[in-house]
C-alpha cells in the first residue's frame, strides 16, 4: 500500500519572508461575483492542519484570500525571468497568481500554497489574471494521475468556481472562471536566480542559494566533485538530481507536460502548472501537447534533453557566485543520473526488482520495442506486463530471471488500466459544461487514487530528502 498523507496540526512558517524583500511583490485577490466550492482535496488538507475547516471558512481563506491564522498577511506574487520555448523573456513572474500561504505538514516539510486564476499583479501585462474553470478541471486530472504514478507532483489543493464569463482563444467562450490552490513543496523556480543574474543582483542570489538549501535540504555532491563545499555548487548538484528524476518519471508515465519553459521548473524538483498537457496514446517520441509547440521542441521524447538544457541555464545564473569548471561537473553528472532515475523507476511500474543498469536498460528498451510494435502507449503496456507476465519475444528474454513486486491488488485482474487519455478527459468536462454533473470527476479521481494504492510506494531518490 502506499504511504498516506498523515494528519498534521496546524503549523503556518513563513520562511519566504526571509527573502520576499528581493523575491516577491504584494498584491491583492480578486474580488470574484461568485464563490462555489467545487474541489477539496481531502488527502492533503489533513496533512497541513486545514482539514476541519468548514465550507464557509475554505471558501473565506481559499475564494476571498482572507490570511490564514498567523500566516502570509499579504500575498505574494514572485518576480522572474525565463526562457520560453528557449527565448529569453524578461517581462513576466506571477501573473495569475501568488504565493498565499507556507506551512510544515507533519513530516517537517515546508509546503507552499499557491494560486492560479487569483487576479492580476504586476506582471498580468494585459492578460486577466483569470483561470477558467475547464482549466482547473485539467490541473486536478494531471496532478492525480501524476501523483497515482509516483512523479513528484504539485497537489491540486482547492478549485472555487467563481461566477465569471471568461473569453479565451483556445476554449469555446465565454467560458466559466474558476480560482485554484496548489499545494507545493516550494514555488523558487529556474527562472527566479535567472532574474537575479541579470539585474547582478549577487548578493541576492547567494542569499537565494541558502534560502533553498534550507528549505529544500538534500545529499551533499559526490566525494570527488570540485567546489563541493560551495553553497551554489552543492545547489546545482541536489537540483541536478531531481530534474533528471523528474525527466525520467515523464518518460516512464508517459506524460508530456509541453511547457517545460525556465520559469516552469521548480528548484525542488516538482512538477508543476499544467497546461497543454498530454499522455501518449501510443508510444511516440514525437508526440506534442502544445499545438503552439510547431517545432516539437518540448515533443514526449526531447524531454529529458529539454530538462537538461534548462539546467544549463540554471548553471549560468550561478555563474556569478562559482567556477564555471565545478558547476560544470555537476551538470555532467545529468544524463547517468537519469539512465539510474528511468531504470529505478520502470522497474517499479513493472512491477519487478532492479537487477542492475545493464539489466534493468534492456528491460527498458525492449518494453519500448513492445509499445512500437504493438502500437500501444505506457499505460497499457504496463498493465498488460505486471510483474513480466504476458511477456513475449525481446521481452521475455530480457525479464528472464527477474523477480516480480507485490501484485496482490485486485486492480491488476480487472482487465483494463486506467487512463488519461485527451478523449476522457473531454468527456469529464463536457459532464460538468452541458449538466453540471461533476460525479464522473469525482469517480475518476477515486480509481486513480485506487490505482496509486495497487502500485504502492513510489521510488524515492536521494535528492528529496526533507
Amino acid at each position: 500500500m502506499r504511504h498516506e498523507p498523515q494528519p498534521a496540526k496546524y503549523t503556518p512558517d513563513t520562511r519566504i519572508e526571509e527573502v520576499a524583500d528581493f523575491l516577491a511583490d504584494p498584491v491583492v485577490a480578486a474580488d470574484f461575483p461568485k464563490h462555489v466550492l467545487r474541489f477539496r482535496n481531502e488527502r492533503w488538507d489533513k496533512a497541513v492542519g486545514l482539514g476541519s475547516l468548514s465550507e464557509e471558512d475554505w471558501l473565506r481563506h481559499f475564494g476571498r484570500f482572507e490570511p490564514l491564522p498567523d500566516n502570509l498577511p499579504q500575498p505574494l506574487a514572485l518576480r522572474y525571468h525565463g526562457h520560453q520555448f528557449r527565448v529569453y523573456n524578461p517581462e513576466i513572474g506571477d501573473g495569475r497568481g501568488f504565493l498565499f500561504a507556507q506551512m510544515r505538514d507533519g513530516e517537517g516539510r515546508l509546503l507552499d500554497l499557491g494560486t492560479k486564476g487569483s487576479g492580476t499583479t504586476p506582471y498580468s501585462r494585459t492578460a486577466d489574471g483569470r483561470l477558467t474553470l475547464k482549466g482547473g478541471v485539467r490541473e486536478i486530472l494531471a496532478t492525480e494521475m501524476l501523483e497515482a504514478l509516483g512523479v513528484n507532483t504539485s497537489k491540486t489543493f482547492s478549485i472555487v468556481e467563481t461566477g465569471e464569463a471568461l473569453e479565451r482563444g483556445d476554449e469555446p467562450s465565454p467560458t466559466r472562471s474558476a480560482v485554484m490552490v496548489r499545494l507545493s513543496h516550494g514555488h523558487i523556480r529556474i527562472g527566479s536566480f535567472q532574474r537575479l543574474m541579470a539585474f547582478e543582483e549577487n548578493e541576492h542570489l547567494a542569499r537565494l542559494v541558502d534560502y533553498c538549501l534550507a528549505t529544500y535540504p538534500g545529499p551533499p555532491p559526490p566525494e570527488d566533485a570540485p567546489g563541493r563545499d560551495e553553497p551554489a555548487i552543492r545547489l546545482m548538484h541536489q537540483v541536478t538530481e531531481r530534474m533528471a528524476d523528474l525527466a525520467a518519471s515523464y518518460m516512464v508515465v508517459g506524460f508530456v507536460h509541453g511547457v517545460l519553459n525556465t520559469d516552469n521548473m521548480n528548484i525542488s524538483g516538482e512538477s508543476f502548472d499544467y497546461g497543454p498537457w498530454r499522455w501518449l496514446p501510443r508510444w511516440d517520441p514525437g508526440f506534442t501537447a502544445a499545438y503552439f509547440d510547431q517545432t516539437g521542441l518540448y515533443a514526449f521524447g526531447r524531454q529529458p534533453e529539454a530538462i537538461r538544457w534548462n539546467l544549463g541555464q540554471f548553471a549560468i545564473a550561478l555563474r556569478p557566485l562559482v567556477e564555471a569548471e565545478s558547476l560544470v561537473a555537476a551538470l555532467e553528472r545529468f544524463g547517468t543520473l537519469y539512465h539510474h532515475a528511468m531504470a529505478r523507476r520502470f522497474c517499479w511500474r513493472l512491477g519487478i526488482e532492479e537487477r542492475g543498469l545493464e539489466t534493468d536498460a534492456a528491460v527498458i528498451n525492449a518494453a519500448e520495442g513492445t509499445m512500437r510494435e504493438g502500437k500501444m502507449g505506457p499505460d497499457e503496456f504496463f498493465y498488460r506486463h505486471r510483474g513480466g507476465r504476458n511477456a513475449q519475444g525481446a521481452l521475455a528474454e530480457a525479464l528472464e530471471g527477474s523477480s516480480p513486486l507485490d501484485s496482490s491488488h485486485d486492480y491488476w485482474r480487472e482487465g483494463a488500466p486506467e487512463t488519461m487519455l485527451i478523449d476522457e478527459v473531454e468527456t469529464l468536462w463536457s459532464a460538468i459544461d452541458e449538466r453540471d454533473d461533476w460525479a464522473p470527476l469525482y469517480d475518476k479521481i477515486a480509481r486513480l487514487r485506487r490505482m496509486g494504492d495497487a502500485l504502492g510506494e513510489p521510488p524515492a531518490p536521494p535528492a528529496h530528502e526533507g
